[in-house]
């Protein structure tokens, strides 16, 4: 069996995508559905079982609702990611209790375990985007980052890191991604602004070193991060932290051209000031440095944000599409 946590959420979901690709349909999918259109993400995929979270850290996890069940692979990607929560408390417990409880879940089953860190962790980037570098001096500028932040910290002192592989996803979008609100990509909230204004939203630069719409990020394509995903999966041997990005830094200039293209329009951009809420907390530039993925055997190619954007927005977002969806 494969536990996929987070399995209907954006990356989840597309995880489970490819892993039916693959073969493999013994999958439980764990989540919380909500009341928002998460539920779309489920379908046309072929999974065993799904679980709501609660039951699942209470049957499962504290419990012996799997007793005598052979567990593969475990992809823990479920938390709670919304980078504006407040409840520090709430962050805690959903974010760094609950993947301790999936750890030693996992090392008590034999399963091979990859679970969602963040880049959020390297906070404004002074310390720089390597990997390999030490954890401890990373300051993660909100509370959701300091969630991900005090599991990494727990199982690299508790040797834990040592069995099981963590992923530090950069900018990820793509399709699946619909339900998720404000923490969706600017390349979907862009497209929804393009068809109903005919312009393209960023922020100004308040330091002088970046133009307006300069300011830098590694995008990387949910396929991409899925096959990062399945690599370290499929990798045991392959522990510790691990960056998942394209390894480039584009800006969102480049990122709006390239969804303009695609919907075959001319670059029509304003620039808006940046809300007083995210002044110093504000990343201006990120890239991974994903020497250590490549090290450790991963040689598949990244996709251009051109091609990505070109994909997501002509087989997804224009017919309104979810990965199962398509035929």
């Amino acid at each position: 069996m494969i536990i996929v946590t987070g399995g209907a959420g954006f990356i989840g979901s597309a995880l489970v995508h490819r892993l039916n690709a693959m073969g493999h349909k013994d999958i439980l999918i764990v989540d919380h559905l909500g009341t928002d259109d998460k539920w779309r993400n489920l379908n046309g995929l072929a999974y065993e079982g799904f679980m709501d979270l609660e039951a699942f850290r209470r049957d499962v996890l504290h419990g012996s609702a799997l007793a005598g069940k052979s567990i593969r692979w475990i992809a823990h990607l479920g938390a709670c990611s919304a980078t504006t929560e407040r409840d520090a408390g709430y962050l805690m417990e959903n974010n760094t209790r609950y993947t301790m409880d999936v750890a030693h879940f996992a090392r008590r089953h034999g399963a091979r375990l990859v679970y969602a860190s963040s880049a959020a962790t390297y906070g404004d980037g002074e310390q720089g985007y390597d990997d390999e570098g030490p954890i401890e001096h990373l300051r993660p500028l909100n509370g959701y980052a300091f969630s991900k932040q005090a599991f990494d910290l727990w199982a690299a002192r508790s040797g834990m890191l040592e069995h099981i592989a963590g992923i530090k996803y950069f900018n990820v979008f793509g399709p699946n991604e619909a339900h998720k609100g404000d923490m969706r990509s600017m390349v979907c909230k862009g497209f929804e602004q393009i068809v109903a204004t005919g312009t393209m939203r960023l922020f100004r630069s308040d330091r002088p070193e970046y133009a307006d719409g300069e300011q830098q990020r590694d995008f990387l394509y949910v396929r991409d991060a899925v096959e990062m995903t399945i690599f370290l999966l499929e990798h045991p041997d392959a522990n510790g932290l691990f960056n998942a990005g394209a390894g480039e830094a584009r800006s969102w200039n480049d990122l709006a051209r390239a969804l303009f293209a695609a919907l075959g329009r001319p670059p029509s951009i304003t620039y808006i000031d940046m809300p007083e809420a995210l002044r110093g907390k504000y990343q201006y530039y990120t890239k991974a440095e994903i020497t250590r993925l490549r090290r450790a055997g991963y040689r598949n190619p990244v996709t251009s944000l051109e091609d990505a954007v070109a994909d997501y927005v002509r087989n997804y977002l224009v017919p309104d599409r979810r990965l199962g969806e398509v035929v």
